[in-house]
């Protein structure tokens, strides 16, 4: 992430220095947001064998609530996030819980497939809209030292939000049916409405870069906040920062076109092999001989190995970069596709290979977290980051599905373990070729003076 040379811009003070704890709560307040966003993608995972029942659906109808949430992450990504450029981090993330809110409440209304499959395709805009947002949120808020230690807490928000979404789904599910689910989420997102306007101002990279009505004052209570002096101008934009817009088109052409469409390249690629494992696995696994059991237990080690993989990836890619540690991860993700693809069917084989995996696979995922947000100035920042997400996507449906036709044409596990892991080495390539693009720290001149109370 660039940074001004300007003496008086704070940012770079602030990036350099420690974490504070108002910086601390700001990234805490993103993590839960991530973790109820993992509750509510896979929130009708949780309810989909009481909604079969109640309304009666085949195992075609349920992969269609499948498909509207994720098209609905997708399209909030391309068209909620680029209003975090325009309207302000803080305001898009509210505005994402309140679709949250709205969307879980309305889901526990439903009463048809047709309504339930629309709301939750308007549900995923606020989850792919606030994901992109508060991924910017905390590459702006961390400081060098800790950001890609925050950002990997704020990966595993997702996979925590979920797991224990999933044990209050059995108590509710059991205790008062699956509309209770529902309205759960929608008042948890309701609840962390005052966490957001109390622990989240907007942030500073937009009030300097933007400069939105009364960004001076607003840029000081900020630093107050965190215990720093008050500017008496806005110190002076980048460069970079003053040039571009705030639309997709701005990040369609020089200097940003590269990097956007390698981006882009990168999240399509990992989403096509890591969703193909999220989704294959425990089915693979029962295939070639484990029971139900212990097709779920290679799911859970596969989460276990997530988890430690985000953490490692935090503490180490400072010190050993943090593109270079990515593309070792996804190079690392695409060599444990094919060693699962050719380990004996043997439970204890085959799980190690699945912890492997995931060790591998939400290391890549956090480090497209991490990877993405600083490459692009602050006016597009969640712009460029929402539409690669949301290419990924894509990337998403099109690795399970393909996996499924390979199966069908009979391809053996070993070849098409192999075929979706090779994308993770073009992914790899293509943070090399972002990294070559990224531009360096002019600022546009520009005067401004701090006031030292």
């Amino acid at each position: 992430m660039s940074i001004s040379t300007d003496p008086a811009d704070p940012r770079a003070a602030i990036r350099r220095g420690a974490m504070t704890p108002f910086q601390v709560a700001a990234v805490a307040v993103c993590v839960l947001i991530c973790a109820l966003d993992g509750f509510d993608v896979l929130v009708v995972a949780f309810t989909a064998a009481s909604i079969a029942k109640d309304f009666a659906l085949k195992p075609t109808d349920l992969g269609l609530l499948f498909s509207a949430g994720l098209a609905g992450m997708g399209l909030g990504a391309l068209l909620i996030g680029p209003l975090g450029d325009i309207l302000g981090r803080r305001t898009t993330t509210l505005l994402c819980l309140a679709i949250l809110c709205l969307g879980m409440l309305a889901a526990a209304a439903t009463r048809s497939l047709t309504e339930l499959a629309l709301v939750r395709l308007f549900t995923g805009l606020g989850i792919g809209g606030g994901l992109a947002t508060v991924n910017t949120v905390v590459a702006e808020y961390a400081t060098d030292r800790w950001r890609n230690l925050s950002i990997s807490l704020m990966s595993l928000g997702y996979p925590i939000g979920a797991t224990l979404g999933g044990a209050f789904s059995v108590y509710l599910i059991g205790a008062h049916g699956w509309r209770a689910v529902y309205v759960f989420g929608g008042l948890l997102a309701l609840a962390l409405v005052p966490a957001v306007l109390a622990c989240l101002p907007e942030s500073l990279d937009y009030l300097i870069a933007r400069r939105p009505a009364g960004a001076l004052g607003k840029v000081n209570r900020v630093l107050a906040r965190m215990g720093r002096p008050a500017l008496a101008a806005l110190p002076a934009p980048l460069r970079a920062e003053a040039e571009a817009g705030t639309s997709l088109a701005a990040i369609a052409r020089p200097p940003y076109r590269s990097r956007t469409l390698a981006a882009c390249a990168a999240y399509f690629c990992v989403m096509t092999t890591c969703y193909f494992f999220l989704s294959w696995t425990p089915k693979v696994l029962t295939e070639l001989g484990l029971s139900v059991s212990g097709g779920i237990s290679g799911a859970m080690l596969m989460n276990l190995g997530g988890a430690a993989g985000c953490l490692l990836f935090g503490f180490m890619a400072r010190r050993a970069g943090t593109r270079r540690l990515a593309a070792a991860f996804m190079v690392g993700l695409c060599l444990a596709a094919a060693l699962f693809g050719q380990v004996p069917a043997t439970p204890a084989a085959l799980l190690a290979a699945t912890l492997a995996i995931g060790f591998c696979l939400y290391g890549s995922i956090n480090a497209m977290y991490a990877v993405v947000p600083p490459i692009f100035p602050a006016p597009v920042r969640t712009t460029g980051t929402g539409l690669a997400m949301s290419v990924g996507r894509l990337g998403a449906v099109a690795g399970p599905s393909l996996a499924g036709l390979l199966m069908a044409a009979g391809w053996e596990r070993a070849e098409y373990c192999l075929a979706l892991g090779v994308p993770m080495l073009i992914a790899a390539l293509c943070l090399r070729w972002v990294g070559e693009a990224e531009p360096g720290p002019r600022a546009v001149p520009e005067t401004a003076s701090v006031v030292r109370g």
